[in-house]
């Protein structure tokens, strides 16, 4: 989701006439962005920690959402067209939709592997390099093909947004501008999600449920336009599924992101780490 599809701020940028004006909006740009990328944002953390090693995964991001960047300004130049060819929203909304399912159900199994092996020890996730309810996440993908599966994340992402972005300004440079603002933004946040994703339990699975809600959203404004829900709806439920994301932290930091080294953890009597 991206700001300029919020309608409640639609007039205030169309009204930036001059300079100083958009100057002003600039940092309220980034600052919406940011929150409302979030779902783009986590989608993106998720497959870029397909690299192994950290420095991997921030060159993924910045090779990735620099293709993305390309692929953003592409779109807004060629909207007119874009936005009457539906096939592409098809296969966007569809890519979207499979993403989420894939990766739901590759998280469903990993955690009935946990249930059913009691848990994992902190042996075992130093051993493996991943914690087990997001160990198929990690099973090291070469830098191109995560790169390239981030930029066509993005891709259908950008997507849902390329009409309302168009409609706030018929200044072509304006327009861009703010896709480059939301590229910015979603390498920020795509850079906290990578070190909160192995701390809270549940925040994969939100962000990949949050992902399958555009999904439909796209699939719904194809097929039946008169049935879409509204901007606010959609937003309230992202915001209750990342909620949910943010309630549970996991046993055991993920070592992997550098946010945590074993020696930052607490261990007690039965071998569990404490934060």
């Amino acid at each position: 989701m991206e700001a300029e599809s919020i309608e409640s701020i639609t007039p205030l940028l169309a009204s930036a006439d001059q300079w100083g004006e958009v100057l002003l909006l600039l940092p309220l740009l980034l600052a919406l962005e940011a929150v409302l990328s979030a779902d783009n944002a986590i989608a993106l953390a998720a497959i870029s920690r397909r690299v192994g090693d950290r420095a991997g995964q921030e060159k993924a991001l910045n090779l990735g959402l620099l293709l993305a960047l390309v692929f953003r300004l592409g779109l807004i130049a060629a909207a007119e067209w874009v936005l009457d060819f539906w096939p592409l929203q098809l296969l966007a909304a569809g890519y979207l939709l499979w993403l989420s399912g894939s990766q739901l159900l590759g998280l469903n199994e990993d955690n009935d592997e946990e249930e059913s092996e009691g848990g994992a020890t902190p042996e075992a996730l130093t051993t493996h390099g991943s914690h087990p309810s997001t160990g198929h996440q990690h099973h090291h993908a070469s830098l191109g093909s995560v790169v390239a599966t981030l930029a066509l994340t993005d891709l259908a992402f950008s997507l849902d947004s390329v009409a309302a972005a168009v409609a706030v300004s018929d200044r072509l440079w304006l327009v861009m501008l703010g896709g480059v603002l939301g590229v910015i933004a979603l390498r920020l946040t795509a850079e906290l999600f990578i070190r909160w994703l192995g701390v809270f339990r549940h925040l994969e699975t939100a962000g990949y449920l949050a992902v399958g809600l555009v999904g439909i959203r796209l699939l719904l404004r194809l097929a039946v336009p008169q049935v879409v829900p509204p901007e606010w709806s959609l937003l309230i439920v992202v915001g209750l599924l990342f909620a949910w994301g943010f309630s549970a932290r996991r046993p055991v930091a993920a070592l992997e992101t550098g946010s945590l080294d074993a020696g930052s953890l607490d261990l007690d009597d039965s071998g569990h780490g404490r934060l």
